[in-house]
Order: structure tokens, then C-alpha cells, then sequence
């Protein structure tokens, strides 16, 4: 069912809880419940027989992706897409996660499971289930309030400036930039709050820290495979620490603010390298997120064919790449490097491509990545150019 009148009438004529799925269109992971979870028979059967289901796309319903996630990230400690949560026929959510694998693993507790236990203890627990469900909403509640004591006054600008500030320099990754370890979304936001505090601070060690971390931040970025070396523009996020492996949808709203924040970098520090990146993503969007109509499209699939008579699309398929694809198409020998030196040396030296592929397995478990490589910068066009014994600039 979508999101409507429908779905809660039938919900609570036949006293039934409510399973909310939540995604959208280019999400890797929201295509692979679908086909590993809500296209297994057995398993359809048993959410008709215990659910009513309704799915529901988060680019065309923000507002219900924003309530459900929040008590999502609340009570697992994380979130994402895409998001499972488990609803009362009044939609009071009393159980959420993320993405479930459709059986036991060794890690993760399957999706066949988790409806079966669920769909239990609603017949048996209900009122507990309820209470519990209750219980949590008012805790959601009470953290949502900022209160006030007696006669004091709200905190100043000034307090609330330095809590943010506090808060992002404790988090932050001093080696690779960004404010976890993984995943690691770009937040746009968080970096133009810095440069916002170093405009205003720029004369404290505070502040030169604030600029220091944002611009350190984009340039990893930047390097790292969440940034689209060939294609342009940047991924969702990356799965690891190092942004080297990332999800691989590209959504518009990110191009925009990453945009706006390279070309601050830019007129903050001067450095060419923020506005060319900056050129690089309104490149990618003027090309591949723009209409001939007018408007733009709002997101880049995750998934491709990996040749033009593949039948079966493959997570980043489009944008990784084989040591003989580099090869192949980079075969010409380089005037004075090392004897043998091909043009395809030089890339794969600058951009850490292996023969065997560069992505490790545990962040591919479905091995669709197996023996590609995610475009990295590994070596400065100096340390590259020295490698290959080639003279300074030549690269």
C-alpha cells in the first residue's frame, strides 16, 4: 500500500501492526531487500498474513522519512535507508531498523525472523508492545524540549557556537578528515558551520583549528573514491574511514551544497584545487542530472551494466574499473620514464589500482566489486611522477 487512509483502516480493522518500508529509487541496498527479501515468496506470505505493508519513497514523502527515522536513530543508534520500521495501526512506531538480510547470519538477525518474533509478540504481548511504544515516544519527547530552569536564560550564540564547535573537533578524524569513522557522509552543513566559526574567530587557535578541519576534510574527499574521478561529482557516502568505497547513488542535493561549500573553500583559501572541484561537480550536473526541459533529476542510480550487453545491473558498476580495462585503453608508452612505462603506469600509480582490485571483502559481501578498482588518489603527482622516474611536472 502507499502512505494513506487505506493501509491505517485495514491495519485496524483487522488489528494489525503496520510495516513501513522506506527508500528511494537509485538506493543500492533498498533494490537488494527488494529482490532478496520482498520478492521471496514465503516471506510475502508472511507479512500479508501478519502486516499490512506500505512502502513508501523518501524523495516524494520527506516529511514521513523524517519522523519514523528520527525514532529510528534513537533507539538503534543509527539510520539510513533502506529504513524498516514497525508501526500500531495509530502509527506509533515501536520497533525500527535498517536494511535486514532475509536469513540468520552470523552477524545479522534475518528479515523472516525478525517479522516472525514480531508478529508473535503482538498476539501475545500486545499491550506491552504498546506500552513499551509509548514509552518511548514520550523519552523522544522530553529530549526534543529545550528547557529553561527557573530564571535562567536560554544559551547565548556565543555558548551554542562554541558547544557545536566542541562537539565536531572531538569527532574528528585528524587523518583522513570528516566527524566518524565510518560510514562517512560528506555533511556540507558541518564544514560551512566551521568556516562560519573561523570567520569569526579567525584570530584563535579555535579558529585556525575550525578552517583547518574543513578544508583538510574536502581535499580527502576529494581524493578518496566517494568522489567520482571519471564520471564527476560525488557519491552518497563513503563505507569506510578512508572515503575510498562508497555507496554509489550521486544525489542532487548534495552536488548543490558540496558546490557551494568547494567554492567557499575556495574564496576562504585561495586554492585553485576547491574550485576545480567545485567545476567538477557543476559539470556532472549540467551534463548528467540536467534536463532538456528545463529541470534537473534528483538522483543517479547506484546501480549500472557493466557493458553495454549486460541484462543485470550491478552496484557502481559504472564506476569502477579493471587493471586491463586501464590497460586497454591507456596502452601508449611515456617519453621519458622508465622503460616500458605506458600511460596506463601512470594512472594506475596515481589512482592505487592493483591487478587484483583495490576494494577489500569485507566492505563488498555480495562480491560485486570483486577484482574492480574505486579510483583513489594514492600518490601526489610528484611522488607518482619520481616512481615512474619522470622528470617534476610531467605529471
Amino acid at each position: 500500500y502507499p502512505w494513506g487512509q487505506e493501509a491505517f483502516d485495514k491495519a485496524k480493522k483487522e488489528n494489525k501492526p503496520i510495516f513501513l518500508s522506506v527508500g528511494y529509487s537509485t538506493c543500492h541496498w533498498c533494490h537488494v531487500m527488494e529482490e532478496e527479501s520482498f520478492k521471496n515468496k514465503e516471506i510475502g506470505e508472511i507479512l500479508n498474513q501478519n502486516f499490512v505493508s506500505i512502502k513508501v519513497d523518501r524523495e516524494e514523502r520527506p516529511d514521513v522519512d523524517k519522523v519514523y527515522m528520527a525514532f529510528v536513530q534513537a533507539t538503534s543508534g543509527g539510520g539510513g535507508w533502506p529504513m524498516s520500521v514497525w508501526l500500531t495501526p495509530d502509527l506509533k512506531p515501536f520497533v525500527g531498523g535498517t536494511y535486514f538480510p532475509p536469513e540468520d547470519g552470523v552477524h545479522r538477525v534475518g528479515f523472516r525472523t525478525v517479522l516472525l518474533r514480531i508478529a508473535e509478540q503482538w498476539k501475545e504481548n500486545k499491550d506491552a508492545l504498546l506500552e513499551n511504544s509509548q514509552k518511548i515516544l514520550e523519552a523522544l519527547l522530553r529530549r526534543s524540549e529545550i528547557r529553561v530552569r527557573g530564571q535562567e536564560s536560554p544559551p547565548s550564540p556565543q555558548a551554542v557556537l562554541a558547544t557545536c564547535f566542541q562537539q565536531l573537533s572531538s569527532s574528528y578524524d585528524e587523518e583522513y578528515g570528516g566527524f566518524s569513522k565510518s560510514p562517512k557522509f560528506p555533511t556540507p552543513v558541518n564544514l560551512n558551520f566551521l568556516f562560519t566559526y573561523w570567520a569569526l574567530h579567525r584570530t584563535t587557535p579555535e579558529g585556525a583549528q575550525a578552517l583547518q578541519m574543513a578544508l583538510h576534510t574536502l581535499k580527502m574527499m576529494a581524493h578518496g573514491g566517494i568522489h567520482d574521478h571519471i564520471g564527476q561529482g560525488f557519491h552518497r557516502y563513503s563505507t569506510d574511514q578512508h572515503w575510498h568505497v562508497p555507496h554509489f547513488e550521486k544525489m542532487l542535493y548534495d552536488q548543490g551544497q558540496l558546490a557551494a561549500t568547494y567554492s567557499r573553500a575556495f574564496q576562504i583559501s585561495g586554492d585553485e584545487f576547491f574550485a576545480d572541484i567545485a567545476r567538477d561537480i557543476l559539470l556532472y550536473v549540467s551534463r548528467d542530472l540536467s534536463d532538456q526541459a528545463g529541470g534537473f533529476y534528483s538522483a543517479e542510480d547506484a546501480d549500472s551494466y557493466p557493458t553495454t550487453t549486460s541484462t543485470e545491473k550491478r552496484e557502481g558498476a559504472f564506476c569502477v574499473w579493471a587493471a586491463e580495462e586501464i590497460r586497454a585503453l591507456l596502452p601508449d608508452p611515456v617519453e621519458g620514464a622508465t622503460e616500458g612505462t605506458t600511460l596506463a603506469d601512470v594512472f594506475m600509480q596515481h589512482y592505487g589500482v592493483k591487478e587484483t582490485g583495490n576494494v577489500s571483502p569485507m566492505q563488498d559481501p555480495h562480491e560485486e566489486l570483486k577484482g574492480k578498482n574505486v579510483l583513489t588518489v594514492r600518490c601526489s603527482p610528484e611522488l607518482t611522477a619520481q616512481r615512474l622516474g619522470l622528470e617534476p611536472g610531467r605529471v
